[in-house]
């Protein structure tokens, strides 16, 4: 089954909601958010209590992608659709001084804030690029691990998001992510309510 939404459009409605979230998360969203969602997805407090309201709040995952592998020290880490940085946080702490961090999202108020928390907070190894998924601005075969947390379900062209993921990592490198999949079929109307992508 195929979609006739527009990905800039619907580029479009993702970066209006996310701005959102970055601007006012305690705004009512149909999502949780902050460190109330960080407790609910299986986060050890451990690795982000001492994090400033500001690197957490924004944080609208789906799920941990830590728990499916743990991170080692020196790896090279890249965080599709970073948003305001939790995972990139995350990420830091755990490959180390030795390891380093490149955090992709296509929405400027979240990297705004990303970068402010970055100021605030004494990770040398984390870097903020502005980018899209389908083209992630990232050197070939330059990252250990990819991960990603409820980003990819927001594009139309996964297979090229799929192609743009495996250029990036390196030979038997990992991909950790956590998304939104759905076993049912589900009716071309509703693929096709640009709407219903980010409800």
């Amino acid at each position: 089954m195929s979609s006739s939404i527009n990905s800039d459009a619907l580029r479009e409605q993702v970066r209006e909601k996310y701005k959102e979230v970055a601007i006012n998360p305690s705004q009512e969203f149909h999502f949780h958010t902050g460190r109330y969602l960080a407790n609910k997805l299986g986060y050890s407090p451990d690795l982000y209590d001492h994090f400033p309201e500001s690197a957490v709040e924004s944080f609208a995952g789906v799920n941990n992608p830590f728990s499916i592998r743990e991170l080692s020290p020196g790896e090279k880490v890249v965080d599709i659709g970073c948003g305001a940085g939790f995972d990139c946080y995350i990420a830091a702490s755990l490959v180390g001084d030795s390891g380093q961090v490149i955090g992709v999202d296509m929405t400027n108020e979240m990297l705004e804030k990303a970068n402010h928390n970055l100021k605030t907070m004494e990770f040398d190894n984390v870097r903020f690029k502005k980018g899209f998924l389908e083209d992630i601005p990232v050197e070939t075969s330059w990252a250990d691990s990819v991960i990603s947390n409820g980003v990819i379900n927001l594009c139309v062209d996964k297979m090229q998001i799929l192609k743009e993921i495996l250029r990036v990592l390196k030979p038997g490198g990992f991909l950790q992510f956590s998304d939104i999949a759905n076993s049912i079929e589900v009716p071309q109307a509703a693929i096709d309510n640009i709407d219903l992508w980010t409800a």
